[in-house]
């Protein structure tokens, strides 16, 4: 039984010792997660293929941090970039305690709300010179495959960490997106259908790496829209990004875009709670509601 000093949030949520990677964390949410588990105590190394990027985001929002933000520029769209990262690690550290898929890509896009005919649809779904097989393929093989081959890559360096630290399983948190949980298809079908097979496949590493016997978590987060290179196009000289609020203030209950501060509580919930495996934490202020599952 818990002592009241252990159910303190600094307690709860205290990450000191643990080591983190995050993939695409020099930017937008990749970034706001390093930002919660190095703010907490972890040292957070944080990969993606643009180096000055990612030492701006270590220099400008490590030194704050009670633990460390450090940068690894690498890429994991093939198996040799995940190799290579992989062994770059092992150089550092003995394990790996929290992993954060969050590397993604954008598609392209498919007006389809004008649509009157089935002409009409066929001309922007597969006539468009914009439709194409690659658009699907490059989409799915960040958003997906990447997000496999990683965890798989990474699985003897998390059960590392659950073996050489007592009542403490690793985490994989793979970050989704509502866009593969919504009914429509908001004029991008590759990339919803990309973050709906991101979601299978969380469920699916859970279960397999329990069936194995191992003891390391896998969970993911759907945000809904959050300020990233993704939705805004840039990010400002701290890595940062903005979005303006007025928008979604008809657009959704939560009437504006989500904070670092959200994020960051969702990825401190999933990264310390021993007891959720194989689930799901919608961030959305409310945006599944308005649009339909």
């Amino acid at each position: 039984m818990a002592n009241t000093n252990a159910l303190k949030a600094q307690s709860l949520f205290d990450l000191s010792g643990k080591v983190a990677l995050v993939t695409g964390g020099g930017s937008g949410i990749g970034l706001m997660a390093a930002q919660a588990l190095a703010g907490n105590g972890a040292k957070v190394y944080i990969c993606g293929r643009t180096k000055e990027k990612l030492e701006t985001a270590a220099s400008t929002h490590g030194e704050e941090a009670h633990g460390e933000i450090i940068p690894i520029q690498a890429d994991v769209n093939s198996k040799e970039g995940i190799k290579s990262l992989v062994e770059e690690l092992k150089t550092r550290e003995k394990c790996l305690c929290i992993l954060v898929n969050n590397a993604g890509v954008s598609s392209s896009k498919h007006t389809t709300a004008e649509a009157q005919s089935a002409e009409e649809l066929k001309k922007s779904l597969f006539d468009s010179d914009e439709a194409t097989f690659d658009d699907w393929t490059d989409v799915y093989r960040t958003n997906v495959a990447a997000m496999y081959f990683t965890t798989a890559a990474l699985l003897p360096m998390l059960q590392s960490s659950t073996e050489a630290n007592p009542g403490w399983s690793a985490t994989v948190i793979n970050i989704t997106s509502i866009s593969g949980l919504i009914k429509t298809s908001q004029h991008h079908f590759s990339y919803n259908t990309s973050k709906g097979a991101a979601e299978h496949l969380t469920r699916m590493l859970a279960a397999e790496i329990a069936a194995a016997g191992l003891k390391i978590r896998v969970n993911s987060i759907a945000p809904g829209v959050f300020p990233s290179e993704m939705t805004t196009g840039e990010s400002n000289e701290d890595q940062k990004s903005q979005l303006g609020k007025s928008k979604f203030e008809d657009m959704i209950p939560g009437s504006r875009p989500g904070k670092d501060e959200d994020m960051a509580q969702a990825v401190l919930f999933l990264a310390t709670n021993q007891f959720i495996n194989g689930q799901r934490v919608v961030v959305d202020g409310g945006h599944t509601l308005a649009d339909g599952l």
